[in-house]
């Protein structure tokens, strides 16, 4: 089990999402905006830092299981201030997440939509649809939110899949049996594993 938060960084709105994973099972805990409502940029990096670092350390206080973070990557967009100011809230989110000790985990925009829409030049609508689908939201969540769920499901499905492949390396050395493209490994297989 792990909780998984997904970090959508924008300079005048940065979605967050906050999801569980056990297994192959993923469940919503929260998701939402932190709205920066200024002109004056160090005061919109600041209220992103203090706003993901408090969302942040209540999930640290309460949980018992690890938690990891993932945050999109910036794209070079058209225009150099808007990448630069996006730089610099994805900056401060980062920033927020390693002064609490956390790993962060970066993806492009095109890996997530991928993982969750099968397709990396999605729109944000499909983003939005999908996520309610994986996550069985009857509420469909504002499209920073979804972003921010959409990059915790992307870090669960990569984590997951490079945890099946480390397994199947440890597999192989081992001797186990595989049959029809499964491995069968015993309890002490597993045992040792742990």
């Amino acid at each position: 089990m792990a909780i998984i938060i997904g970090i959508d960084p924008g300079s005048r709105m940065t979605g967050y999402g906050i999801v569980q994973q056990t297994g192959d099972k993923l469940t919503y805990i929260d998701a939402g905006t932190i709205r920066t409502d200024t002109k004056e940029m160090p005061e919109r990096l600041k209220r992103i830092f203090n706003g993901l670092t408090r969302i942040t350390q209540h999930h640290l206080k309460y949980a018992d299981e690890p938690i990891y973070t993932a945050i999109e990557q910036v794209f070079m967009a058209e225009n150099p201030d808007s990448a630069l100011k996006l730089g610099q809230a994805r900056g401060a989110a980062i920033a927020a997440m390693v002064a609490l000790d956390l790993e962060v985990s970066e993806y492009t925009a095109r890996q997530i939509k991928q993982a969750v829409c099968g397709y990396g030049a999605a729109a944000k609508e499909q983003v939005q649809e999908m996520v309610c689908r994986i996550l069985a939201l009857e509420v469909v969540p504002q499209q920073d939110a979804a972003d921010g769920l959409a990059c915790a499901i992307c870090h669960a499905h990569s984590s997951h899949s490079m945890n099946k492949l480390i397994l199947n390396s440890a597999m192989r050395g081992r001797g186990a049996s595989k049959k029809k493209g499964r491995w069968r490994l015993t309890e002490e297989d597993l045992g040792n594993l742990r």
